[in-house]
């Protein structure tokens, strides 16, 4: 009996510090420099090389405006989220079959900590940031991660048109 006291106190601390992150902190600042990482989606960009901004609305409603973006092949751009709900939202760009994973991970850990460059998490109120340079030419999505919020329809497409030659 002993031992499975251990094992259930063991087991708890461990995950005790998934459910460190999302809350109302504004996780929108910088933490330090950005990893670059190849994603199937394209790879974290430098500021200096984004020549346009996107701009985004998110509400409480669950949606995000626009829903639909396209951009080249090779473009880094500066992607700038406003909030203008009332609860967290965040901003994340990946596959469908990647956001599906990451968001049923979310429904099971809604605290859970995380925080990529191709991420955004922005508190009621703020505008979050992410620069991202699309490399890859295809159809990709982003979403709200948050528990429910993927679930009601909090996502969106990009469009990587090819580049010519390619």
């Amino acid at each position: 009996m002993k031992s499975i006291k251990t094992l259930m106190l063991a087991s708890t601390l461990a995950f005790s510090g998934l459910a460190l992150a999302h809350g109302d902190e504004d996780h929108s600042a910088s933490s330090g420099p950005v990893r670059k990482e190849q994603k199937n989606w394209g790879i974290a960009g430098d500021a200096s090389a984004a020549k346009r901004t996107l701009e985004f609305r998110m509400s409480d409603n669950m949606r995000f405006t626009p829903d639909r973006i396209q951009v080249k092949q090779g473009e880094t751009v500066r992607l700038s989220i406003r909030n203008e709900g009332q609860v967290m939202h965040e901003f994340v760009l990946g596959t469908k079959k990647e956001l599906d994973e990451h968001a049923a991970l979310m429904m099971k850990f809604p605290g859970m900590e995380h925080s990529e460059p191709y991420m955004a998490h922005v508190a009621p109120g703020k505008t979050g940031e992410i620069v991202w340079t699309f490399n890859r030419a295809g159809e990709f999505d982003f979403a709200c991660l948050i528990a429910g919020h993927y679930q009601a329809g909090m996502v969106g497409k990009v469009k990587v048109a090819a580049a010519a030659g390619s």
